[in-house]
């Protein structure tokens, strides 16, 4: 059997793309949590860079900006865990989900999923003030002011989480719990 040369190194049609690329529509959503955590971020990446500028430029360290980064980075934490919760992207097992078709088992688990995470942080809300509660009467080591206000912006956190996942749980019950049949998320077995 011979094949021609030139057209096993011939090029393909120029109607014939092997990689087809389409520009997605950016969104740039403005929520104010967004805006928190872009601020938390750089103030605590200008307190961490002054941290190392201080200690191992100027070999006299600040002793606040420690404290401050510890502070910084447990809000951001927190406050960027409304992020993710708005935008339904915590870390989750979805095999089952998955590998179920769409219909009413699927929908309950979903539900159930949905209402367990809103139990849970309902529960981190709780307790989160309990915290700041018990937090009132100690001190910061640095500054003089209560660990009462570190504690608050993990609560607030907490609670914007918790106005987020009451948003995502609305939306999902209105929606009947069905994702959409997206290709690249379902595992269809052999």
């Amino acid at each position: 059997m011979k094949t021609n040369p030139k057209s096993a190194n011939a090029a393909p049609p120029d109607d014939v793309h092997l990689i087809v690329a389409e520009d997605e529509e950016v969104v740039i959503e403005h929520h104010t949590e967004d805006w928190i955590a872009f601020a938390l971020f750089w103030a605590l990446a200008f307190i961490v860079f002054l941290q190392f500028f201080t200690r191992y430029i100027m070999n006299d360290s600040l002793a606040w900006t420690e404290e401050i980064a510890r502070y910084g980075l447990m809000s951001l934490a927190f406050i960027g865990g409304v992020v993710v919760t708005r935008k339904k992207a915590h870390i989750a097992v979805e095999l089952v989900s998955n590998l179920m078709g769409p219909g009413p088992m699927r929908s309950a688990l979903l539900a159930l999923v949905d209402f367990i995470t809103l139990g849970f942080i309902g529960l981190l809300a709780y307790f989160s003030v309990t915290i700041i509660e018990r937090m009132h009467s100690q001190r910061m080591t640095v500054f003089d002011l209560p660990m009462s206000l570190v504690y608050g912006v993990v609560g607030l956190g907490c609670f914007m989480m918790l106005a987020r996942q009451i948003q995502v749980v609305w939306r999902n019950a209105r929606d009947g719990w069905r994702r959409a049949p997206d290709v690249t998320e379902q595992i269809h077995p052999d």
